[in-house]
């Protein structure tokens, strides 16, 4: 008599409610009694971990104590906007439109991402679209190297391996985004006496999937253990609109549409998360795979990439060193 195995999608199901009580409760002791602030900033993306921080923050501080802000820029998706609007009025808040185009042409963000591109595609330019892609996971054991995928203006798309200076160079001018999006969350948050949050869910945080002293940066993370699939069902139990429940999980950082699976994690969420929870529970890769629809090789690969990625982000997570700690 075989024995079905346990581990299954379903091992990720949330009590919602029992959670959202949970969350609001440890907001409302962190916010107004830790930190002694009288609200919180939220930027709104358009995305599901956002909008789920905006709802909770709001069920737990009430609308008034809850600042959205809506921040896109030129190669933000279409979307962005509309659907940040969106949740923000859903969610009946106080919110500010902040694009940020101005401040990063300013700072060389676009100029210098193009000249690090122009090093592997020299007839690249600013009419062009770009971003850049690691190998899927899922594919075997490649080496895996970023590449930048760029798209003329007649429509004509060229990928190019990146050198190693290239990608440094991408991701450092691509880093001003999120850093300037934090100095506008921290400007409205001295301004209003507020807490800013961050809204990373487990996987981005697990695996450093954020932007050090950028969208890393926060005085509160409410969803940080949060699975992303679990997140999804916060959002509905939250009455998050459907717009924004049924938007695939994106960069919005490259002005080429571009999935958070081809750009990082390089396995879809739903994948990812049942590989994670098996890897922090000592799961068998051969149980993670029957529940992920995966063979037993991925999820061997899929674990060794959450060590390397855990290596990778405990800079992104070290605070700063001390020479002397008196």
């Amino acid at each position: 008599m075989t024995t079905e195995p346990t581990f299954s999608a379903d091992t990720l199901k949330l009590d919602c409610a029992r959670e959202t009580e949970i969350i609001t409760r440890a907001i409302r002791e962190l916010v107004l009694k830790q930190l002694r602030k009288r609200g919180v900033i939220v930027a709104l993306s358009g995305g599901i971990d956002s909008s789920v921080v905006g709802a909770l923050c709001t069920r737990a501080l009430g609308k008034e104590r809850v600042f959205g802000l809506l921040m896109p820029e030129r190669e933000s998706s279409p979307e962005t906007l509309e659907l940040s609007r969106l949740v923000a009025e859903h969610l009946d808040i106080e919110m500010a439109h902040e694009d940020i185009t101005h401040i990063l042409d300013s700072l060389g963000c676009y100029r210098l991402r193009d000249e690090a591109i122009r090093e592997v595609i020299p007839e690249y330019n600013p009419d062009y679209k770009c971003k850049i892609v690691l190998p899927n996971l899922m594919d075997g054991n490649k080496y895996r190297i970023f590449s930048v995928v760029a798209q003329s203006p007649e429509g004509k798309e060229i990928k190019a391996r990146l050198t190693y200076s290239a990608y440094l160079g991408i991701v450092a001018a691509s880093n001003f985004k999120q850093r300037t999006r934090k100095m506008l969350e921290y400007y409205h948050a001295d301004r209003l006496n507020f807490a800013v949050t961050g809204t990373p869910n487990r996987q981005e945080y697990d695996q450093g999937f954020f932007v050090k002293l950028g969208d890393g940066a926060a005085d509160i993370k409410p969803i940080a253990h949060l699975y992303k699939t679990q997140v999804y069902q916060m959002a509905e139990y939250l009455g998050v609109p459907e717009e924004i429940r049924r938007r695939p999980p994106t960069t919005d950082t490259y002005s080429l549409p571009q999935s958070q699976e081809e750009f990082f994690f390089s396995v879809s969420y739903d994948k990812m998360d049942l590989c994670l929870y098996g890897k922090n529970h000592d799961i068998s890769p051969a149980d993670v795979a029957s529940a992920a629809g995966l063979t037993t090789e991925q999820v061997h690969r899929v674990y060794e990439d959450i060590d390397h990625k855990r290596s990778s982000a405990a800079y992104l997570h070290a605070p700063p060193l001390l020479v002397n700690t008196y």
